[in-house]
């Protein structure tokens, strides 16, 4: 069998499973997330196993560390992933949920339904955690998922698949709710993006070649989820003991996610006062500055250049700039930031309101960390991606964005 007939027969399994899942009961669904998740903690040593295979097969290649923490399981992440699925089990079903809707002027009962996708299609990079929490989200919210992870965590997603498939069958739902797209080549990747009519959305998640690729390549419709070149600014009016603790909390809670802040922009009359602290600060724990003249006066800071401002490092590095005002604060992320999202320091009620008015991103932060925007943090529960496009969807994308929607009309023998 080709590689492409091998993928319209998998596909083609998918549509007819998510009719099937479409008409499912919330309770059905909760059930089988439970024993998804009782499943990865009880075959957790094959999980385990065929992440090491990834893991050393990474390191064998000289893969970048911060790309061996994402593509790393543990017995702690497992837990999460279970903890996830669980979380989801506990949300309220999207599916047939009123968007709106009445009795119109001629009698007719007019009502606006969630409704699922039909058949998601994932391609995503590193992270086998993204496995387990687009299978739960897209199980919850009624639809079949097309999962094409990346070639270096092949053994993972396959041993994940393999265990939730298990699971979903053993509750009485069909497993081609969750199927592996065939093949590793980028020849896969690429059939699964011209697969319209077979798949209903794409939701790309990694860097911003693979974002990019599948925006430009599909012929399916796509949701773009979002590079986080994400920035922090200390406004003349900023606590700066809550500046501190903003900073390196964004930058180095976690490094190789979306999330964390890349870009450090300080307002003129604070530097004085912040930077010496600032700096120390993020050096103590191991993150290289890449800063402008004014950082550039403390010791071991890296003169930036313009690609530092573009730059998501995913690694212990940081961008860092003095501006003059809160106009050339909002200019530079205008100009360098990928709305994702940013954040502003201040004690300063117009300087907030300024900023989150004019900062044109998916999350606007005041007084808090980047590290918040997160469907888990803002109680979604396991989030599906993060959408920096103003299509259908923006920010953390939990049940209710994984929905279409249809008009249901009924009548008693009207005409027009």
């Amino acid at each position: 069998m080709s590689s492409t007939s091998e993928f319209i027969s998998v596909a083609q399994r998918s549509r007819v499973a998510s009719r099937g899942l479409a008409l499912a009961t919330r309770s059905a669904k909760d059930a089988t997330l439970q024993a998804m998740a009782d499943a990865l903690l009880a075959r957790s040593g094959e999980i385990l196993a065929a992440n090491d295979d990834d893991v050393t097969r990474a390191e064998e290649g000289g893969t970048p560390a911060n790309i061996i923490d994402r593509l790393r399981l543990t017995e702690g992440r497992l837990a999460d992933m279970a903890q996830g699925l669980r979380d989801v089990a506990g949300l309220a079903d999207p599916v047939g949920e009123v968007v709106r809707g009445g009795v119109l002027a001629n009698g007719l009962e007019l009502r606006q339904v969630r409704v699922p996708f039909g058949v998601v299609g994932m391609i995503y990079e590193a992270r086998p955690n993204v496995t387990a929490d687009a299978a739960g989200i897209c199980l919850k919210s009624g639809n079949a998922v097309l999962l094409r992870g990346s070639s270096s965590a092949r053994s993972s997603n396959a041993a994940i698949v393999a265990v939730l498939r298990d699971a979903v069958e053993a509750s009485g739902l069909a497993p081609d709710v969750i199927q592996l797209v065939p093949g590793d080549t980028h020849d896969s990747v690429k059939t699964l993006m011209r697969a319209r009519g077979l798949v209903d959305v794409l939701i790309p998640r990694g860097g911003a070649g693979l974002i990019q690729s599948v925006v430009n390549e599909s012929t399916v419709p796509v949701i773009e989820t979002g590079v986080g070149n994400c920035h922090v600014y200390v406004d003349a009016a900023a606590d700066l003991e809550k500046a501190l603790s903003i900073v390196l909390n964004s930058k180095t809670h976690r490094t190789s996610v979306c999330n964390a802040a890349e870009s450090l922009l300080v307002h003129e009359s604070a530097a004085a006062e912040f930077l010496p602290r600032v700096v120390a600060a993020l050096q103590d724990a191991g993150v290289v500055l890449h800063g402008d003249d004014a950082f550039s006066e403390h010791d071991d800071v890296v003169p930036a250049t313009e690609d530092d401002w573009a730059t998501e490092y995913l690694s212990l590095d940081i961008a860092a700039r003095v501006v003059p005002d809160l106009e050339a604060a909002l200019e530079h992320i205008h100009t360098w930031s990928s709305g994702h999202t940013d954040a502003i320091v201040t004690e300063d009620q117009g300087a907030a309101r300024r900023f989150v008015a004019e900062v044109d991103s998916a999350a606007v932060l005041v007084n808090a960390s980047t590290r918040f925007t997160d469907g888990g943090e803002f109680g979604f529960g396991a989030e599906i991606g993060i959408s920096t496009q103003k299509l259908h969807a923006r920010g953390p994308m939990g049940l209710p964005e994984m929905t279409s929607t249809k008009y249901v009309v009924i009548g008693d023998g009207h005409v027009r």
